[in-house]
């Protein structure tokens, strides 16, 4: 058998099932044998029936006097005896009524279920069963549990992976020997088989050990080496003229906090280098990454050099360009900021683009515009990329390949990153953080609201109206759904406050199936105070600032993970008005931890950690346009395992290890170099 071979040439897997492999994105040998289990179940401990206790259990027993009849509804019932030496104990299936034809009473059999309580009585209910002449997949022993779709259960799914077994036992090793026994690592073949069918606890656990340090290593490998050749590159050098920022510093109306003026300076030493700078700013939110921006950009502009500042929408690039002007103007320089964006009329373009080659304009703001058009920016020093992770690295090399040079790259994300995690993501990135926010920033107020006390919310949010300021009121789903009715959706919501409680004010509706320009039209009237409150998906997660905006009234808020809730929270309260944040749960229920947490803590880099615990990496990545950054296996709460994998793809570079030895290592980190960041 061929790894390459269709999954149709499996024993059990015919025309009929094989589409719904396809489904799960099973379609060859090889996909299967990647196709790793969510979760198992320990039935390994077969237990004498005498010795049983409520809970998971295993038996070793003949099932006898079985019957099957149908009773109300329809519903079908089929009950028998499990006995061996010590005892015996009734097992009951529902809806099953093949069980009574299939099962023989001389025959031994391991049996698998929960020991429960139903109707008064201890029974086992809706068991497995197995021969235990088989080679038992799904009792007595670790229980892989697949990802379903439906039409296809686990159970298929491990069928067919024991079909597989003999080319599992003959995979090629992917790691050097070398680092095997340093980091006292099973074989390739051994872990994958492991994870499929374990024999203990301590094989899986072994397994998982090994599978995760691959996928970090080929990881940090990857990043390793972008970085190695990024360091071949050359920049245009930028010196650091002190009076030049000290008169930007004294033309701001507020003072600089420690944390920016930390992060400019280390920018400013980048620069100064002609190896091109690669930095992550990391900057809670509110917390002022626009000004280093600026800053940055100054001594670049000062060289006669000229800077591209790429936004992920075009509201906020408008937004960006006004801010930028406003910062440069006391300073009196010559400097233009100019904005290139989807919408500008061809003879704009036309225009924009003859300021940007002649050099008119020397600070270009704008979306993918910048890429897609022809903007000749041979002069380019310095990009910026606000939301780094809303661009793919394809478009972002173009943007550098439009200076004919490196040019020195400055990244910039709202999203707090756990430092696990950012290592791991961005290992050839210097990273700076930015924690403290500006001086007169008030704590947002934050409270859980059950639904049935709204009523004293919509109070508040009048009073605030009254005051003049604006509302946001955030929901998860655009449409009402029948399998989450509890859920609020944007159209119903917004309907049921334009027709009750707030009839008599202005109510906007925002989500993300509208037109781009009427996104555009509808988030601008509410900066411009044409609307008093905004009914929206999470569209307005990251990004437009609204200083005037001062309460977040988040709908069913429990559909939502800690870092998601905290952007939301902070499009609000960026002024000198007090800002509030309201988390409306989907029931009467009581809120979770997840959310009490949230309501005691405005830290969003601590939010970001429990949220990775509590959701896993998942919760992150859904933020992130990384591709195939994948990492199925290994926890990034694992520190000690993420700085073995770094210390082995340190020592495999300087090694010199080739990695045309090494075929499937090679094409992931092919791959990965390729999406991880900035080469």
């Amino acid at each position: 058998m061929s790894k390459a071979d269709s999954i149709s040439t499996i024993k059990g897997i015919g025309p009929a099932t094989e589409p719904f492999f396809h489904k799960i994105g099973v379609r060859t040998v090889q996909d299967l044998i990647d196709y790793y289990p969510r979760a198992y179940t320990d039935f390994s401990e077969i237990t004498p029936i005498a010795d049983i206790v409520p809970g998971l259990v295993t038996l070793k027993a003949k099932i006898t006097k079985i019957s099957g009849r149908y009773v109300r509804r329809g519903m079908h019932i089929t009950e028998a005896i499990a006995e061996d030496s010590t005892g015996s104990v009734r097992l009951v299936w529902f809806n099953q009524p093949y069980r009574a034809q299939g099962t023989s009473s001389d025959t031994d059999y391991f049996i698998s279920g929960v020991f429960e309580l139903s109707r008064q009585k201890m029974v086992l209910l809706n068991p497995t069963t197995e021969k235990v002449s088989d080679l038992p997949i799904s009792t007595a022993r670790i229980i892989p549990r697949y990802k379903e779709t439906k039409g296809l259960k686990s159970t298929q799914i491990r069928k067919a992976i024991r079909e597989v077994l003999p080319a599992i036992a003959v995979e090629q090793e992917t790691l050097p020997p070398w680092m095997l026994k340093k980091n006292k690592l099973s074989s390739r073949s051994e872990a994958t088989r492991a994870m499929h069918f374990p024999g203990s606890m301590k094989e899986l656990n072994d397994a998982k050990n090994r599978l995760g340090f691959e996928e970090v290593f080929e990881l940090a490998l990857a990043s390793l080496l972008n970085k190695e050749e990024h360091s071949h590159e050359h920049a245009l050098q930028v010196p650091f003229v002190e009076s030049l920022a000290k008169s930007f510093v004294s033309h701001l109306p507020f003072e600089l906090t420690p944390d920016q003026k930390r992060v400019i300076w280390q920018i400013y030493q980048d620069m100064q280098s002609d190896d091109p700078m690669n930095r992550l700013v990391e900057g809670d939110v509110g917390s002022g990454k626009t000004v280093v921006a600026t800053m940055a950009a100054l001594m670049v502009l000062n060289q006669g050099f000229q800077v591209a500042f790429m936004a992920p929408t075009e509201l906020l690039a408008r937004q960006h360009a006004e801010t930028i002007h406003a910062l440069l103007k006391p300073l009196q320089l010559e400097h233009t900021v100019g904005l290139l964006v989807g919408s500008l009329t061809s003879a704009q373009k036309k225009a924009a683009h003859g300021h940007i080659e002649s050099g008119k304009v020397s600070f270009i703001v704008g979306t993918h515009a910048l890429i897609q058009e022809k903007v000749d920016m041979k002069n380019l020093g310095l990009v910026i990329i606000d939301e780094q992770h809303r661009f793919g690295v394809a478009q972002r090399k173009q943007l550098q390949k439009k200076a004919g040079h490196m040019p020195h790259v400055l990244s910039m994300t709202a999203t707090p990153i756990p430092r696990t995690l950012a290592l791991t993501l961005y290992g050839e990135l210097d990273i700076s953080i930015i924690k403290t926010k500006p001086k007169g920033r008030k704590p947002i107020e934050t409270s859980i609201v059950s639904p049935n006390s709204t009523k004293d919310v919509y109070l508040a949010i009048d009073a605030e109206i009254d005051q003049g300021r604006q509302v946001f009121v955030v929901c998860p789903l655009i449409n009402d759904s029948e399998t989450l009715q509890a859920v609020h959706s944007v159209g119903k919501v917004h309907k049921d406050l334009s027709l009750g409680p707030f009839k008599h004010r202005k109510v906007g509706l925002l989500h993300g199936k509208l037109p781009a320009d009427e996104k555009n039209a509808i988030m601008q009237d509410f900066v411009d105070k044409k609307l008093d409150i905004l009914v929206s998906t999470t569209v307005i997660e990251v990004g437009v600032d609204v200083p005037n905006a001062t309460i977040m009234l988040i709908q069913s808020a429990d559909r939502f993970g800690l870092a998601q809730l905290h952007q939301l929270r902070g499009r609000v309260g960026r002024s000198e008005y007090q800002g509030y944040c309201y988390l409306v749960l989907s029931d009467s229920k009581a809120p979770s931890k997840r959310l009490q947490i949230f309501e005691r803590n405005s830290d969003g880099f601590k939010l970001a950690e429990l949220d990775l615990e509590l959701r896993g990496p998942g919760a992150i990545y859904g933020t992130f346009q990384h591709g195939q950054l994948d990492l199925r296996v290994a926890k990034l709460t694992d520190v000690a395992l993420i700085e073995s994998a770094r210390n082995a793809a340190r020592d495999f570079i300087k090694k010199d290890e080739k990695l045309v030895y090494y075929k499937h290592l090679a094409d992931r980190v092919n791959t990965l170099r390729s999406v991880t960041n900035l080469n």
